[in-house]
Protein backbone atom coordinates (compact mmCIF):
# COMPACT_ATOMS: atom_id res chain seq x y z
CA UNK A 1 0.00 0.00 0.00
CA UNK A 2 1.40 3.36 -1.14
CA UNK A 3 2.10 5.24 2.36
CA UNK A 4 1.65 8.46 1.22
CA UNK A 5 -1.06 10.74 -0.39
CA UNK A 6 -1.42 14.60 -1.20
CA UNK A 7 -3.92 16.60 0.52
CA UNK A 8 -3.32 19.85 -2.07
CA UNK A 9 -5.35 23.08 -2.63
CA UNK A 10 -4.28 25.92 -4.06
CA UNK A 11 -5.71 29.40 -3.50
CA UNK A 12 -6.41 30.29 -7.07
CA UNK A 13 -10.20 31.03 -6.26
CA UNK A 14 -9.39 32.91 -3.21
CA UNK A 15 -6.30 34.74 -1.18
CA UNK A 16 -5.73 31.75 1.44
CA UNK A 17 -3.59 28.94 1.48
CA UNK A 18 -5.10 25.70 2.42
CA UNK A 19 -8.90 27.28 1.27
CA UNK A 20 -10.80 27.42 -1.56
CA UNK A 21 -13.03 30.54 -0.68
CA UNK A 22 -15.60 30.62 -2.91
CA UNK A 23 -16.01 26.96 -2.92
CA UNK A 24 -15.87 26.16 0.70
CA UNK A 25 -18.61 29.56 0.87
CA UNK A 26 -20.79 28.33 -0.80
CA UNK A 27 -20.69 24.97 1.08
CA UNK A 28 -20.79 26.43 4.12
CA UNK A 29 -24.02 28.90 3.72
CA UNK A 30 -25.81 25.76 2.49
CA UNK A 31 -25.26 23.75 5.67
CA UNK A 32 -25.90 26.78 7.61
CA UNK A 33 -28.33 28.55 6.45
CA UNK A 34 -27.87 31.58 9.08
CA UNK A 35 -24.62 32.47 7.72
CA UNK A 36 -24.33 35.67 5.68
CA UNK A 37 -21.85 36.07 2.94
CA UNK A 38 -19.20 37.08 2.61
CA UNK A 39 -16.88 35.22 4.77
CA UNK A 40 -13.78 35.77 6.31
CA UNK A 41 -10.91 33.01 6.72
CA UNK A 42 -7.97 33.66 8.64
CA UNK A 43 -5.59 30.81 9.73
CA UNK A 44 -4.97 30.48 13.56
CA UNK A 45 -2.60 29.46 15.74
CA UNK A 46 1.17 27.86 14.72
CA UNK A 47 0.09 24.16 14.52
CA UNK A 48 1.64 22.39 11.53
CA UNK A 49 0.76 19.36 12.03
CA UNK A 50 -2.80 20.06 10.90
CA UNK A 51 -3.93 23.69 9.75
CA UNK A 52 -6.98 25.42 11.45
CA UNK A 53 -8.64 28.39 10.32
CA UNK A 54 -11.58 30.87 11.66
CA UNK A 55 -14.48 31.98 9.62
CA UNK A 56 -16.52 34.61 10.39
CA UNK A 57 -19.50 35.83 8.70
CA UNK A 58 -20.90 39.46 8.24
CA UNK A 59 -23.09 38.90 11.06
CA UNK A 60 -20.29 38.07 13.40
CA UNK A 61 -20.50 34.25 13.66
CA UNK A 62 -17.67 32.23 14.21
CA UNK A 63 -16.99 28.72 13.57
CA UNK A 64 -13.19 27.00 13.38
CA UNK A 65 -12.30 24.49 10.69
CA UNK A 66 -9.82 21.75 10.73
CA UNK A 67 -7.97 20.13 7.83
CA UNK A 68 -4.56 18.23 7.15
CA UNK A 69 -1.29 20.15 6.06
CA UNK A 70 -1.29 20.81 2.06
CA UNK A 71 1.02 18.52 0.18
CA UNK A 72 2.64 15.33 0.56
CA UNK A 73 1.37 13.44 4.24
CA UNK A 74 1.75 9.81 5.26
CA UNK A 75 -1.66 7.89 4.19
CA UNK A 76 -2.17 7.25 8.42
CA UNK A 77 -1.47 10.63 9.37
CA UNK A 78 -3.64 13.84 9.63
CA UNK A 79 -7.16 11.74 9.67
CA UNK A 80 -9.59 14.61 9.94
CA UNK A 81 -12.52 12.01 9.87
CA UNK A 82 -11.15 9.89 12.48
CA UNK A 83 -10.51 13.36 14.72
CA UNK A 84 -14.21 14.12 13.79
CA UNK A 85 -15.40 10.63 15.14
CA UNK A 86 -13.04 10.78 18.95
CA UNK A 87 -14.57 14.52 19.37
CA UNK A 88 -17.99 13.51 18.57
CA UNK A 89 -17.70 10.53 20.97
CA UNK A 90 -16.38 13.36 23.73
CA UNK A 91 -19.21 16.04 23.60
CA UNK A 92 -21.23 14.02 26.29
CA UNK A 93 -17.78 12.34 28.37
CA UNK A 94 -16.14 16.05 29.34
CA UNK A 95 -16.73 19.56 28.92
CA UNK A 96 -13.05 20.21 27.35
CA UNK A 97 -13.53 19.58 24.21
CA UNK A 98 -15.25 21.79 21.45
CA UNK A 99 -18.89 21.25 19.95
CA UNK A 100 -18.42 19.73 16.63
CA UNK A 101 -20.43 21.37 13.89
CA UNK A 102 -19.88 19.20 10.51
CA UNK A 103 -17.88 16.83 8.58
CA UNK A 104 -17.41 16.71 4.77
CA UNK A 105 -15.29 14.24 2.96
CA UNK A 106 -16.01 16.00 -0.43
CA UNK A 107 -12.45 16.33 -1.76
CA UNK A 108 -14.08 19.47 -4.12
CA UNK A 109 -15.24 21.57 -1.63
CA UNK A 110 -11.52 22.37 -0.35
CA UNK A 111 -9.27 19.89 -1.36
CA UNK A 112 -8.98 17.99 1.78
CA UNK A 113 -11.32 16.21 4.36
CA UNK A 114 -11.93 18.48 6.93
CA UNK A 115 -14.64 19.16 10.00
CA UNK A 116 -16.08 22.23 11.56
CA UNK A 117 -15.92 22.85 15.45
CA UNK A 118 -17.37 25.97 17.55
CA UNK A 119 -14.73 28.68 18.20
CA UNK A 120 -14.12 28.67 21.96
CA UNK A 121 -13.15 32.17 23.34
CA UNK A 122 -9.82 31.57 25.16
CA UNK A 123 -5.73 32.53 24.89
CA UNK A 124 -2.90 29.94 23.79
CA UNK A 125 -0.12 30.68 25.81
CA UNK A 126 2.51 30.63 23.05
CA UNK A 127 4.12 33.64 23.23
CA UNK A 128 4.77 35.91 25.88
CA UNK A 129 2.65 38.94 24.63
CA UNK A 130 0.09 36.54 25.29
CA UNK A 131 1.15 35.10 28.67
CA UNK A 132 2.25 38.36 30.13
CA UNK A 133 -1.82 39.14 30.21
CA UNK A 134 -2.30 36.96 32.42
CA UNK A 135 -1.65 38.09 35.78
CA UNK A 136 0.76 35.89 37.98
CA UNK A 137 -2.12 33.51 39.72
CA UNK A 138 -3.87 32.91 36.83
CA UNK A 139 -0.43 31.63 35.45
CA UNK A 140 -0.08 29.29 38.06
CA UNK A 141 -3.61 28.47 37.65
CA UNK A 142 -2.60 27.35 34.40
CA UNK A 143 -0.89 24.79 35.61
CA UNK A 144 -2.62 23.24 38.03
CA UNK A 145 -5.56 23.03 35.21
CA UNK A 146 -3.31 21.39 32.86
CA UNK A 147 -2.63 18.72 35.24
CA UNK A 148 -6.90 18.44 36.20
CA UNK A 149 -7.97 18.68 33.01
CA UNK A 150 -5.46 15.79 32.09
CA UNK A 151 -6.76 13.40 34.94
CA UNK A 152 -10.41 14.29 33.63
CA UNK A 153 -9.84 13.23 29.98
CA UNK A 154 -8.11 10.08 31.49
CA UNK A 155 -11.19 9.37 33.71
CA UNK A 156 -13.33 9.27 30.49
CA UNK A 157 -15.06 5.64 30.07
CA UNK A 158 -13.76 4.50 26.70
CA UNK A 159 -16.57 1.95 25.69
CA UNK A 160 -19.18 4.02 27.12
CA UNK A 161 -18.67 7.21 24.90
CA UNK A 162 -17.79 5.05 21.90
CA UNK A 163 -14.44 5.19 21.77
CA UNK A 164 -13.78 1.65 22.33
CA UNK A 165 -12.53 1.27 18.66
CA UNK A 166 -9.50 2.98 19.37
CA UNK A 167 -8.94 -0.34 21.85
CA UNK A 168 -5.91 -3.02 20.69
CA UNK A 169 -4.93 -6.33 21.90
CA UNK A 170 -1.55 -5.44 21.32
CA UNK A 171 1.02 -2.97 23.92
CA UNK A 172 0.51 1.12 23.27
CA UNK A 173 4.18 1.46 23.48
CA UNK A 174 5.42 -1.20 21.25
CA UNK A 175 2.94 -0.37 18.97
CA UNK A 176 3.75 3.39 19.64
CA UNK A 177 7.75 2.91 18.97
CA UNK A 178 6.84 0.79 15.59
CA UNK A 179 5.00 3.52 14.15
CA UNK A 180 7.08 6.42 15.26
CA UNK A 181 9.89 4.56 13.60
CA UNK A 182 7.90 4.13 10.57
CA UNK A 183 7.37 7.79 10.55
CA UNK A 184 10.98 8.71 10.87
CA UNK A 185 12.11 6.53 8.15
CA UNK A 186 8.50 7.79 5.45
CA UNK A 187 9.56 11.59 6.45
CA UNK A 188 13.04 12.05 7.64
CA UNK A 189 14.67 15.07 5.22
CA UNK A 190 18.45 13.75 6.85
CA UNK A 191 20.27 10.52 8.26
CA UNK A 192 20.13 10.84 12.14
CA UNK A 193 21.76 8.37 13.72
CA UNK A 194 20.97 8.40 17.20
CA UNK A 195 16.96 8.73 16.34
CA UNK A 196 17.53 4.97 15.05
CA UNK A 197 19.10 4.25 17.67
CA UNK A 198 17.03 5.57 20.45
CA UNK A 199 14.09 3.52 18.77
CA UNK A 200 16.01 0.33 19.17
CA UNK A 201 16.32 1.12 22.78
CA UNK A 202 13.17 2.62 23.44
CA UNK A 203 11.76 -1.17 21.96
CA UNK A 204 14.34 -3.08 23.94
CA UNK A 205 13.36 -1.54 27.52
CA UNK A 206 9.46 -1.52 26.82
CA UNK A 207 7.69 -1.06 30.72
CA UNK A 208 4.93 -3.07 31.82
CA UNK A 209 1.65 -1.42 31.21
CA UNK A 210 -0.39 -1.83 34.13
CA UNK A 211 -3.01 0.26 33.23
CA UNK A 212 -5.11 2.03 29.88
CA UNK A 213 -6.82 5.29 29.52
CA UNK A 214 -7.82 7.94 26.90
CA UNK A 215 -4.44 9.02 25.24
CA UNK A 216 -4.49 12.93 24.04
CA UNK A 217 -1.04 11.72 21.85
CA UNK A 218 -0.12 15.62 21.71
CA UNK A 219 -1.17 16.85 25.00
CA UNK A 220 0.67 20.08 26.40
CA UNK A 221 0.03 24.14 26.54
CA UNK A 222 0.17 24.91 22.94
CA UNK A 223 -2.99 22.68 22.51
CA UNK A 224 -5.50 24.28 24.54
CA UNK A 225 -7.49 27.41 25.01
CA UNK A 226 -7.03 29.04 28.76
CA UNK A 227 -9.70 31.68 30.40
CA UNK A 228 -8.12 34.75 31.56
CA UNK A 229 -8.48 33.19 34.52
CA UNK A 230 -5.89 30.41 34.16
CA UNK A 231 -8.17 27.83 33.69
CA UNK A 232 -8.22 25.12 30.79
CA UNK A 233 -11.84 25.84 28.62
CA UNK A 234 -10.84 23.26 25.73
CA UNK A 235 -8.27 20.95 24.62
CA UNK A 236 -7.84 21.06 21.09
CA UNK A 237 -5.83 18.89 18.67
CA UNK A 238 -7.20 14.67 19.05
CA UNK A 239 -4.94 13.03 15.61
CA UNK A 240 -3.06 10.88 17.89
CA UNK A 241 -5.63 10.19 20.27
CA UNK A 242 -5.83 6.74 21.22
CA UNK A 243 -5.94 4.06 24.39
CA UNK A 244 -2.79 3.34 26.38
CA UNK A 245 -0.87 4.00 29.64
CA UNK A 246 -1.46 7.26 31.56
CA UNK A 247 2.11 8.37 31.16
CA UNK A 248 2.31 8.87 28.08
CA UNK A 249 0.67 12.40 28.23
CA UNK A 250 1.96 13.34 31.87
CA UNK A 251 5.27 12.71 29.59
CA UNK A 252 4.09 14.85 27.13
CA UNK A 253 2.95 17.45 28.73
CA UNK A 254 6.18 18.00 31.30
CA UNK A 255 8.07 17.98 27.92
CA UNK A 256 6.35 20.65 25.84
CA UNK A 257 6.05 22.72 29.62
CA UNK A 258 10.23 22.20 29.35
CA UNK A 259 10.17 23.34 25.85
CA UNK A 260 8.34 26.19 26.51
CA UNK A 261 10.98 27.67 28.84
CA UNK A 262 13.73 26.39 26.39
CA UNK A 263 14.13 29.25 24.44
CA UNK A 264 16.08 31.47 26.77
CA UNK A 265 18.61 28.84 27.12
CA UNK A 266 18.27 27.16 23.75
CA UNK A 267 17.58 28.71 20.26
CA UNK A 268 17.03 25.41 18.85
CA UNK A 269 13.63 24.73 20.67
CA UNK A 270 10.34 23.47 19.48
CA UNK A 271 8.91 26.92 20.97
CA UNK A 272 9.76 30.28 19.89
CA UNK A 273 9.27 31.85 22.98
CA UNK A 274 10.04 31.02 26.84
CA UNK A 275 6.34 31.49 27.98
CA UNK A 276 6.49 29.24 31.55
CA UNK A 277 9.83 30.83 32.38
CA UNK A 278 7.56 33.93 33.22
CA UNK A 279 6.60 34.18 37.22
CA UNK A 280 3.72 32.57 38.31
CA UNK A 281 3.84 29.47 35.86
CA UNK A 282 5.07 26.18 37.46
CA UNK A 283 8.41 24.60 37.43
CA UNK A 284 8.00 20.77 34.90
CA UNK A 285 8.98 19.15 38.27
CA UNK A 286 6.09 20.45 40.36
CA UNK A 287 3.72 19.70 36.75
CA UNK A 288 4.47 16.07 37.39
CA UNK A 289 4.58 16.48 41.70
CA UNK A 290 0.71 18.04 41.00
CA UNK A 291 -0.56 15.11 38.63
CA UNK A 292 0.89 12.63 40.95
CA UNK A 293 -1.46 13.89 43.85
CA UNK A 294 -3.93 14.35 41.98
CA UNK A 295 -4.13 11.39 40.32
CA UNK A 296 -2.61 8.98 42.85
CA UNK A 297 -0.35 6.99 40.24
CA UNK A 298 2.95 6.18 40.23
CA UNK A 299 5.54 8.20 38.35
CA UNK A 300 8.57 5.60 38.42
CA UNK A 301 8.44 4.66 34.94
CA UNK A 302 8.52 8.68 34.31
CA UNK A 303 12.07 8.16 32.95
CA UNK A 304 10.96 5.80 30.18
CA UNK A 305 7.86 7.72 29.15
CA UNK A 306 9.76 11.43 28.94
CA UNK A 307 12.75 9.48 26.85
CA UNK A 308 9.97 8.50 24.55
CA UNK A 309 7.75 11.44 24.43
CA UNK A 310 11.35 13.37 23.45
CA UNK A 311 11.86 10.98 20.56
CA UNK A 312 8.12 10.77 19.67
CA UNK A 313 8.50 14.84 19.51
CA UNK A 314 11.76 14.96 17.62
CA UNK A 315 10.39 12.79 14.64
CA UNK A 316 7.03 15.29 14.58
CA UNK A 317 9.31 18.61 14.38
CA UNK A 318 10.99 16.12 11.67
CA UNK A 319 7.95 16.01 9.49
CA UNK A 320 6.65 19.28 10.49
CA UNK A 321 10.47 20.56 9.10
CA UNK A 322 10.00 18.05 6.08
CA UNK A 323 6.41 19.29 4.71
CA UNK A 324 7.92 23.10 5.04
CA UNK A 325 10.73 22.02 2.86
CA UNK A 326 8.24 20.60 0.24
CA UNK A 327 5.42 23.49 0.57
CA UNK A 328 6.31 26.91 2.95
CA UNK A 329 3.07 27.33 3.25
CA UNK A 330 2.40 24.94 5.39
CA UNK A 331 4.55 26.37 8.30
CA UNK A 332 5.30 29.60 10.27
CA UNK A 333 9.27 29.73 10.37
CA UNK A 334 9.58 25.92 10.37
CA UNK A 335 12.83 26.37 8.89
CA UNK A 336 13.75 27.22 12.86
CA UNK A 337 12.95 23.71 13.90
CA UNK A 338 15.49 22.11 12.21
CA UNK A 339 18.38 22.21 14.67
CA UNK A 340 15.70 21.08 17.48
CA UNK A 341 15.74 17.27 16.42
CA UNK A 342 19.21 16.43 17.28
CA UNK A 343 18.90 18.21 20.27
CA UNK A 344 15.54 16.73 21.02
CA UNK A 345 17.22 13.31 20.11
CA UNK A 346 19.88 14.21 23.02
CA UNK A 347 17.34 14.70 25.41
CA UNK A 348 15.50 11.77 24.88
CA UNK A 349 18.83 9.68 25.49
CA UNK A 350 19.77 11.66 28.21
CA UNK A 351 16.31 10.68 29.79
CA UNK A 352 16.61 6.92 29.11
CA UNK A 353 20.07 6.61 30.52
CA UNK A 354 19.33 8.69 33.64
CA UNK A 355 15.50 7.49 34.04
CA UNK A 356 14.57 11.37 34.80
Amino acid sequence: MNEEIESSLSAESGGTPGIDEKSLTDWLCQQFGDLVAPLDFTRVGEGQSALSFRIEDQAGRRLVLRRPPIGRILESSHDMVREHHILSSLQDATHKTPRILGLCEDLSVTGAPFYLMECVDGLTLNRLEVARGLETRARATTGRSLVTSLVELQAVDIDGCGLGDLRRSASFIERQVRRWTRQWNAQNSRELALIEELGQSLAAQIPQELETVLVHGDYGLHNVLVGSDGEVRAVLDWELCSVGDPLADVSQMIVYWTESGAPAREPNSVFTEPVTELEGFMTANDLASAYAKASGRDLSELGYWTAFAYWKTAIIVEGVYSRWLENPTNGMGAENVAGAVPRLAELAHDALRNGE
